[in-house]
């Protein structure tokens, strides 16, 4: 088993140690997801408690209004917040001891765990530091408009898994993380991050990764780490350099190669639906074949009895 799914399997049984089995509505421990972990729950009313050691940042974000009052007490510091759509409780790495008391049910938080690599040189581009993480500011609940975004793109690709979907958690994690370090820690690395985020991605180096993920669409490693390897570059910067160099994201450009991928193998006919998803990365045939209907309108099986009709 490797790190990732070390982390993984690490997140969901925090969660489980800290809110229990009640209350699961979706989680990404089976969707291969690496980078990031994610649940999606329904809380009572009621108050929990926990006490322990956090080895990621936790992000909770409310997905839809209750109109509940929320106290959080930890580390002496009391909240009190109406908690509506994208407020956010940020919760660092480290020892803690929480009380939450919620005086109305919570119907959809979304949970998520952000690993500390995500906050080094490696996947920002810049020395924050090898604290980094730990920089990160146990503030009271607040309202940010990116990091909500990137909580409800999560929940939905949770919801209806898309060709891309684990390209793009995984590009959610990385700007996520830079967001975190940006807005909500001690440190100050707005103005080297907004430089590395307007720089483009020369010719030479698209090409490559143009080449690779061609190479790599049934079976291979389509991770943002790898791509951003494969252009020499930082996980941030590569994200936005390939979006302003192509006018798609990663996901977005791998996604539309791997459809086009899907029909290939289709209209070829030698291989079985669950073969197919399987060699393009889909974690089901259900998966596979609910994003290849929103890409083109029609079921695999559909679109691959068109053909054989000719």
């Amino acid at each position: 088993m490797d790190s990732i799914d070390d982390e993984s399997i690490g997140a969901h049984e925090h969660g489980f140690k800290k809110y229990g089995a009640e209350g699961l509505i979706a989680s990404s421990v089976d969707l291969g997801w690496s980078g990031l972990s994610a649940a999606l729950r329904a809380h009572d009313r009621g108050v929990i408690e926990y006490q322990g050691a956090l080895s990621q940042a936790e992000i909770c974000v409310a997905i839809c209004p209750s109109n509940s009052l929320v106290t959080r007490l930890t580390g002496g510091v009391v909240d009190r917040t109406i908690q509506e759509r994208g407020t956010i409780w940020l919760s660092p790495p480290g020892p803690r001891e929480v009380l939450l008391d919620l005086a109305a049910p919570a119907p959809q938080m979304l949970h998520m765990c952000l690993p500390a690599r995500h906050f080094s040189a490696e996947s920002l581009g810049i020395d924050v530091g090898y604290s980094a993480s730990g920089s990160l500011r146990y503030q009271r609940s607040f309202q940010d408009p990116l990091v909500a975004e990137i909580a409800f793109a999560i929940v939905s690709e949770m919801r209806t898994q898309t060709a891309g979907g684990r390209l793009l958690v995984e590009t959610l994690a990385v700007s996520l993380a830079a967001r975190l370090v940006q807005s909500h820690s001690g440190l100050s690395p707005d103005k080297d991050l907004e430089q590395l985020s307007h720089r483009g991605l020369d010719r030479r180096r698209l090409t490559r990764v143009r080449e690779y993920i061609d190479a790599n669409l049934e079976g291979g490693n389509l991770t943002i780490a790898q791509l951003a390897k494969v252009a020499s570059l930082s996980q941030f910067h590569f994200a936005r350099a390939f979006k302003a160099a192509v006018g798609k994201s990663p996901h977005q450009y791998v996604s539309g190669h791997r459809l086009e991928r899907a029909k290939v193998l289709l209209r070829r006919g030698d291989q079985s639906l669950l073969d197919i998803a399987v060699a393009l990365n889909f974690s089901s045939q259900a998966n596979f074949t609910r994003a290849f209907r929103k890409g083109t309108g029609m079921t695999p099986g559909q679109y691959g009895r068109s053909f054989e009709r000719h």
